[in-house]
């Protein structure tokens, strides 16, 4: 098999020993795998990724930082081969996947595992249970944004947003275009997004936000209080991830505003609580997605509430993939690319 590969901060593609399937374990190929800002941040801050996660007794991303690593879990894949007691999938089978294996050792996140590879590679091990079926005629390339779309999904299920009530989206990225596309399938409104970036601005309109904000020259809450019925406090949605941010949002926050963090920084970071006191805000912490949140995104993707076409600006083989990873740095040259290793 082929993998891109993270080791010591740098990607690079080679040939690694091929996977077999033990019991109740299916061999894909993966037919896609979206490029995360989570993986983009672990090239540059992998330590601090490890260190927060152990801290935090979260043992999803406890990996080691200093062997390789195959990163992709955004995933839709073909079946290859069945393991022992495997009856759920037939070989040929196309999928989206959770990204999960249960092993003798109990549950591992291919992607995060220095033992068993993600998505950026030819091979994988995956849990039958976490293979779901491609529905309505998706195109099982953009089946592989169920798993972003449902990171979206789940911080606005977290949030305390209604119908008439504002959502701000502060980072038109990846995490805050999902947010975008979630606020805007479950019908909410006004969704106002703030981006530097004219591209993702355009694409953050593209997936349902009704109006955008460049911040170096306009405010998101100067456009909020200027189009918005001020009575009700605004939810802001955090997705941008750098440190300061959380601080800069409680400091503009609207008073009795809440405060969604869905942008994961690495680095450690510092904010006053003191300006959550004073204006009395209400801050939110998410990750990830449950089962149903995944079935739901997959399911606005197939029907049409959600346009993936509109995430992808490009696809990358696997000998492409450290480029794919340099290009992502610049916002006006993509959104999302998709490692397509067939290619």
């Amino acid at each position: 098999m082929r993998a891109a590969i993270l080791r010591d901060g740098a990607m690079v593609v080679e040939d690694l020993p091929d996977l077999s399937p033990g019991p109740g374990q299916v061999l894909v190929e993966p037919i896609a795998c979206g490029i995360c800002g989570s993986d983009l941040h672990t090239v540059d801050h992998a330590h601090d990724f490890v260190a927060s996660s152990r801290a935090a007794g979260f043992p999803v991303f406890d990996f080691d930082p200093d062997q390789d690593l195959v990163m992709g879990h955004e995933l839709s894949v073909r079946v290859i081969g069945l393991g022992e007691g495997v009856t759920e999938v037939a070989e040929g089978d196309e999928r989206t996947a959770m990204p999960f294996l249960e092993t003798p050792q109990g549950r591992a996140v291919p992607g995060y595992s220095n033992t068993y590879p993600g998505g950026y590679s030819s091979q994988m091990l995956l849990s039958p249970a976490g293979l779901l079926p491609i529905p309505n005629g998706l195109d099982p390339a953009l089946a592989a944004l169920s798993e972003p779309m449902a990171v979206g999904l789940h911080a606005v299920n977290e949030s305390s947003i209604e119908p008439g009530r504002a959502a701000l989206v502060v980072g038109a990225g990846p995490v805050g275009l999902a947010v975008i596309a979630a606020l805007s399938a479950s019908g909410m409104e006004p969704i106002i997004a703030a981006d530097f970036s004219p591209t993702r601005r355009t694409v953050a309109l593209a997936m349902g936000a009704h109006d955008v904000v460049d911040p170096a020259i306009d405010s998101i809450y100067d456009r909020w209080r200027s189009t918005t019925d001020r009575g009700t406090p605004p939810v802001i949605f955090e997705a941008v991830g750098v440190p300061g941010m959380i601080d800069k949002i409680m400091q503009d926050a609207p008073d009795r505003s809440e405060i969604l963090v869905a942008g994961v920084c690495l680095p450690p970071d510092n904010f006053r609580p003191s300006l959550g006191i004073y204006k009395h805000l209400n801050i939110k912490f998410v990750l990830g997605w449950s089962p149903e949140e995944f079935g739901q995104s997959l399911h606005n993707l197939a029907e049409g509430r959600i346009d993936g076409t509109q995430l992808v600006t490009g696809e990358v083989g696997l000998d492409g993939v450290p480029q794919a990873f340099a290009d992502l740095a610049d916002p006006e040259q993509h959104v999302k690319i998709l490692v397509r290793p067939e290619l």
